[in-house]
C-alpha cells in the first residue's frame, strides 16, 4: 500500500543534519573544557559565563596551549574519520547504483548513531578523548555524512524530473540550513542549561531514527535493482570513466575544472566552519555557549537565504553569475571575520555571508548536465569523494594554520580562506565566457547556413 512520505528523503537528511549540527559544536566545547580543565586552566581563569580574562588574556601561555591542543585533537579526530570516508563514499555511492539507495543510506545513518553512542560513552565514563577518534573511524567506515548526503542527491536524481530537479536539489539544502539553525540553537541553551549529555542524547535518537526512517519508511529509488559486489575495483572505475571517458570531447576538461572550483568552495566551507567555535571561544570574543549556539544558527541561516537569493537573482542573470555574486558575498564575509574583535562585528561577518552558499548548487547543476541520466550515482559519488576529500584537505590545513598563526593574527585562517576563493570566482567566469563564445558562433554559423544553399 502506498504511503504519501514513501518517495520522501527530506526527512532522513533533515534528521541526520540535525544529529550532525547538535554534535560538531558540542564536541569541541567538551574538548576546550575537558582538556582545559586537566591542565588547569578552565579552574584558574574560564567561567562558564565565558569570561576569558582580561586583555592579557591572549598572551597567556597556559590557553594558548590549551586552544592549540583542542585544534590539534580536532584534526587528529577529523582525520582519522574523513580519511577512510575518501574512499569507503567512493565505494558505496557507486554500489548503490546497483543496489540501490537505501542500503547505502541505512549504512550510513546507522554508522552515525554508533558514532554518537561512542561519544556519549566517552562522556559518561569520562574515557580519553582519544576515543573520540575511534568513533569518527567507525562512522568514516560506513559513509559517514558525506554518504548520506550523496544517497539523498542520487534519490532526487532517481525520483525527479530534470525541469524540477533545481527546486528538489533546493530543499534539500533548505534541510541542511534548518536543520542546522534549531541543532546550533536549541544545543547551545541545552549545554549551557544541563550540560554536554542530553543534548547528546538527542544527536543520538535523530540518528537512529534517520535509520528506521531509511528502513520502514522509504522506498527504493533504482527501478531496476542488480546484484552488485560490494568489494570490487568496478565502483571506483564507474568515477574514474566519468572523467577518461565522457559523452561530449567538452566535457573533460569541465568537469576538471568544475571538480576543482566544488573543491576549493567546498573546502574553505569545512576549514571555517571547524575553527568558528575555537575562534569564537578564544580571546577577545570569549563567547558562551549561548552565543556560539546563535552564532552557528548564523552561520547555518546562510543555506535558507543563499536559496532564496538563487531563486530571485535566476529571475535576470545566468546561473554562473548568480555564483560569482555568492562568492564575492562568501570573501567579504571572511574578511570581515577575520577582523572581527567584537561581537556585533563577528555577527556582521555572519550576515554578510547571506549569500555563500549560493555557489555549489550551480556546480551541481553545472556537473550533472555533462554527464548522462545513466551517469547520475557515478557522479555524486564522485562528488562525495571530492567532497570528502575537502573534509581531509581542510581539517588538515586550517587546524594545522590556526594555532600556528596565533602569536600574530588570530583570523588569519579566515583571510587565507577569502584568498583561496578568488580561484573558483576565475575559474566560473572563464567557463561561462568561454560557452558564450562558442554558443555565439554556433548561432552564427547555423544562421548563415541556410544561405549557402
Amino acid at each position: 500500500r502506498r504511503r504519501l512520505s514513501l518517495l520522501a528523503v527530506e526527512p532522513l537528511l533533515f534528521l541526520a543534519t540535525l544529529s550532525m549540527g547538535l554534535q560538531s559544536p558540542l564536541a569541541t566545547q567538551y574538548l576546550w573544557d575537558r582538556l582545559g580543565a586537566e591542565h588547569g586552566y578552565s579552574d584558574r581563569n574560564r567561567t562558564d559565563s565565558g569570561g576569558c580574562g582580561d586583555s592579557n588574556a591572549t598572551a597567556d601561555p597556559l590557553r594558548q596551549e590549551v586552544e592549540a591542543l583542542v585544534s590539534h585533537w580536532n584534526l587528529y579526530i577529523n582525520l582519522g574519520g574523513f580519511f577512510v570516508c575518501l574512499f569507503s563514499v567512493t565505494l558505496l555511492g557507486a554500489w548503490s547504483d546497483g543496489v540501490g539507495r537505501r542500503p547505502a543510506l541505512i549504512l550510513a545513518t546507522a554508522g552515525m548513531a554508533l558514532q554518537t553512542a561512542i561519544y556519549l560513552l566517552v562522556m559518561h565514563l569520562e574515557l580519553h578523548v582519544a576515543f573520540f577518534l575511534l568513533g569518527r573511524i567507525v562512522s568514516g567506515l560506513t559513509g559517514d555524512f558525506n554518504l548520506i548526503l550523496a544517497g539523498c542527491f542520487s534519490y532526487v536524481a532517481d525520483t525527479s524530473e530534470r525541469r524540477a530537479r533545481t527546486f528538489r536539489v533546493a530543499i534539500l539544502e533548505a534541510c541542511l540550513g534548518t536543520a542546522g539553525m534549531v541543532a546550533s540553537i536549541g544545543g547551545g541553551q541545552w549545554r549551557k542549561a544541563q550540560g554536554y549529555i542530553q543534548p547528546f542524547w538527542l544527536a543520538f535518537a535523530a540518528s537512529l531514527a534517520a535509520t528506521l526512517y531509511a528502513v520502514f519508511f522509504l522506498q527504493e529509488s533504482v527501478k531496476q535493482k542488480k546484484a552488485a559486489k560490494l568489494f570490487t575495483l568496478r565502483h571506483y572505475k564507474a568515477v574514474y570513466r566519468l572523467y577518461t571517458v565522457p559523452e561530449r570531447p567538452s566535457s573533460r576538461w569541465k568537469l576538471a575544472l568544475y571538480s576543482l572550483a566544488f573543491f576549493v568552495i567546498v573546502t574553505v566551507h569545512f576549514g571555517a566552519k571547524d575553527l568558528y567555535v575555537l575562534y569564537e571561544l578564544g580571546f577577545p570574543l570569549c563567547w558562551a555557549s549561548d552565543l556560539i549556539g546563535y552564532g552557528s544558527a548564523a552561520s547555518y541561516l546562510a543555506y535558507l537565504s543563499s536559496l532564496a537569493g538563487l531563486r530571485l537573482l535566476q529571475l535576470c542573470l545566468e546561473d554562473t553569475w548568480v555564483a560569482e555574486i555568492g562568492l564575492i558575498s562568501n570573501i567579504a564575509g571572511l574578511v570581515v571575520i577575520s577582523l572581527a574583535t567584537t561581537t556585533p562585528l563577528m555577527f556582521t561577518g555572519y550576515g554578510i555571508l547571506f549569500l555563500s552558499m549560493a555557489a555549489t548548487p550551480v556546480i551541481r547543476s553545472k556537473f550533472s548536465k555533462l554527464v548522462s541520466e545513466t551517469e547520475h550515482g557515478a557522479l555524486f559519488a564522485s562528488l562525495a569523494c571530492v567532497q570528502g576529500l575537502c573534509s581531509l584537505v581542510a581539517t588538515g590545513v586550517f587546524n594545522s594554520l590556526y594555532p600556528a598563526t596565533l602569536h600574530f593574527m588570530r583570523g588569519f585562517p579566515f583571510l587565507f580562506g577569502a584568498v583561496l576563493l578568488l580561484i573558483p570566482a576565475a575559474i566560473l567566469g572563464w567557463i561561462q565566457i568561454w560557452d558564450s563564445k562558442h554558443n555565439y558562433n554556433d548561432f552564427q554559423d547555423a544562421s548563415l547556413s541556410p544561405t549557402k544553399d
